[in-house]
């Protein structure tokens, strides 16, 4: 399958897995490489780069295809130390970078002095742009589908992927409510040149996500994902379990931003995700876990969207005669 995208990363299939909260780890992103699309490590998840650079290192013993690393730049995480992460990664010879929150124009000259290609996640057209203007290769574009946080522009990919498409002149990779073929033909058909999914490989063998949150992932239909912290300016979109009601409640009463954090830290999400006890924090999930019906490896997970597609693509294609 060849897009653009496929020839700026180097890679087979356009299935990006894009960085992720505690999860984006070498197991599950050299995983996605290997099977022939590419996975982020998530420098966010580490203290010190050091630990990144000890995960990448892990990453290539998996696998000898490409891998990226994530550098989320948020003023709420002033404490990481993305200068030193951006030097390792090129220390270790990544080549790929994707960038995520505020815009990445700071870090633009050293990562493309150094070779570098920078794709930035985007909420909306108008961040696309800017993307586009200060030097960036690709985009992704999330629409309100998306886990975690999907900007507050509330506008679905339907019509957000066709928008920045004529947007821009950069190739644009799509995210947000996708977790098999029928997404991917879709977004091809939109004009991407390709996808991006966390949530469908959440639910994956390689993920070192708890067994008990991947029955839920199982379990959940299309309405099992809320969006709170709107009134705190921080939309996330979560897993509709008990916390994610209790936040809700408290915004719908005025509640102010002191009484909503002790709901909402981050690191309560560790035991959801490593000891599998569902309400014990919020945590990011997509629209698209109501696509999910089981728990394969990696590789039969992107095998299966690439083979769905193409038979979707070529039924499409079958509906048109020409005389």
């Amino acid at each position: 399958m060849k897009t653009s995208i496929t020839d700026l990363l180097n890679i087979e299939y356009p299935i990006i897995c894009g960085g992720m909260f505690r999860l984006g780890l070498a197991p599950l992103m050299a995983a996605v490489s290997k099977a022939g699309g590419m996975g982020f490590i998530t420098s966010g998840n580490f203290e010190t780069s050091d630990r990144l650079r000890q995960e990448i290192r892990l990453a290539r013993q998996i696998t000898d295809k490409p891998i990226g690393v994530n550098i989320t730049i948020s003023p709420r995480r002033l404490e990481l130390p993305n200068e030193e992460f951006i030097d390792v990664l090129i220390e270790e010879g990544v080549r790929v970078v994707e960038t995520a929150g505020k815009s990445p124009e700071k870090y633009m000259k050293v990562l493309k002095d150094n070779g570098v290609t920078v794709v930035h996640k985007a909420p909306s057209v108008r961040y696309a742009k800017k993307a586009e203007q200060i030097g960036v290769d690709a985009v992704t574009i999330i629409g309100i589908e998306a886990g975690g946080h999907p900007g507050e522009g509330d506008i679905g990919g339907l019509s957000l992927i066709p928008q920045t498409v004529d947007a821009v002149k950069i190739p644009v990779i799509a995210g947000g409510g996708i977790a098999d073929g029928r997404g991917l033909a879709a977004a091809l058909s939109l004009g991407a040149e390709g996808i991006l999914m966390g949530t469908r490989f959440m639910a994956t063998q390689e993920s070192i996500l708890h067994e008990n949150i991947k029955q839920w992932m199982i379990d959940a239909s299309e309405i099992d994902s809320s969006l709170i912290q709107r009134s705190i300016g921080s939309t996330h979109r979560v897993s509709k379990n008990n916390v994610a009601m209790k936040v809700l409640e408290a915004e719908n009463r005025g509640a102010s931003l002191k009484e909503i954090l002790p709901l909402i830290e981050g690191e309560k999400v560790n035991r959801v995700f490593f000891k599998g006890e569902i309400d014990a924090g919020v945590w990011s999930c997509g629209t698209s876990v109501g696509l999910i019906q089981d728990i394969l490896t990696v590789q039969e997970t992107i095998n299966s969207i690439v083979k769905e597609s193409h038979q979707i693509l070529n039924r499409v294609n079958e509906l048109y005669c020409v005389e």
